[in-house]
Order: C-alpha cells, then structure tokens, then sequence
C-alpha cells in the first residue's frame, strides 16, 4: 500500500513548524558541519527505512558536494576508513540513539562521541540525532502505510 495515511502538514501545521524551527537551529546555529549532520540523517533514515527521508539526505549530501562513494557506504561504514573520526563517532552514535532499545546508549560509544565534540556539540548532535528519528517516524507512519512507500510531506 502506498497511498498516504493523513496530510499530516495541513493538520498540525504548528507542531510541525516547532521541528522545522529546531531543524533551523540545527542547521544554522550550532556550529555542527552541514555534511556530518547529512550524514547523520541519512543513516538514521537507512536504518529506519523511511524511503522519503533517504532521497531528501541523499540529495541534500550531493549538493554540498559529497562524494557517492562515501554516500553509498553510509550503511557500511565501520569497515571503511573513508570517514574522519569525528564522522564515525558520529555515526555509531546515530546508531546508538537510534536503536537505544538496544543498548541504551553505551558508554564506549559515549566516551568516542566525547572525544570529538565539545559538551554543546554533544547536545546538538543527539539533538539532530532524535529529531531525524522523530521525522522518520512520521513520515512513515503517517505518510504512508509502509515504510517503503512513497511518502511526500503532508
């Protein structure tokens, strides 16, 4: 199925302007490198599956200019040394906040985050982090009946 569940965008328009203004604040005044934050959201929406949310980053990452190899290897990037440290502590860090059911955020994970950005930095970061998730999550299940589906904002 594929046929959008509710036009989330029309109906709450003003919670969704309260995340897209977050969305601002992350994008614009922490200090957090435009390509980190696109790989962040990109991995995140590669593990939860929302299709929308991985050609938005997607195309958003190419047009910074990132390279497609290192855009392809998102999903598979602890066996690669293409991304500088601070991109890996940040990515495993994605995974960890993503799947915290799992393992509540461990503190080896924690203790690499640290070593590559600042206590603000850290914040913003699991800040971009959850609000990538909490984008997923509507999209998919409000969007569209599937994960997979075609979802375009509401």
């Amino acid at each position: 199925m594929s046929e959008r569940r509710l036009k989330y965008g029309q109906l709450a328009p003003e919670g969704l302007a309260k995340m897209s203004a977050l969305e601002h604040y992350l994008n614009t005044e922490t200090g957090l490198e435009a390509l980190l934050l696109g790989l962040v959201r990109l991995r995140a929406s590669l593990m939860n599956g929302c299709e929308y949310c991985i050609h938005v980053h997607t195309a958003e990452l190419r047009k910074i200019k990132e390279t497609e190899a290192r855009i392809a290897c998102v999903a598979d990037w602890r066996g690669l040394e293409v991304y500088t440290k601070r991109e890996r502590a940040a990515l495993a860090w994605t995974e960890a906040v993503t799947n915290i059911q799992e393992g509540h955020a461990p503190d080896v994970l924690y203790e690499a985050v640290r070593a590559e950005f600042t206590d603000v930095e850290t914040v913003n970061l699991t800040l971009a982090i959850s609000t990538i998730n909490a984008w997923n999550r509507i999209a998919i299940a409000l969007g569209a009946h599937s994960a997979r589906g075609n979802e375009v904002n509401g």
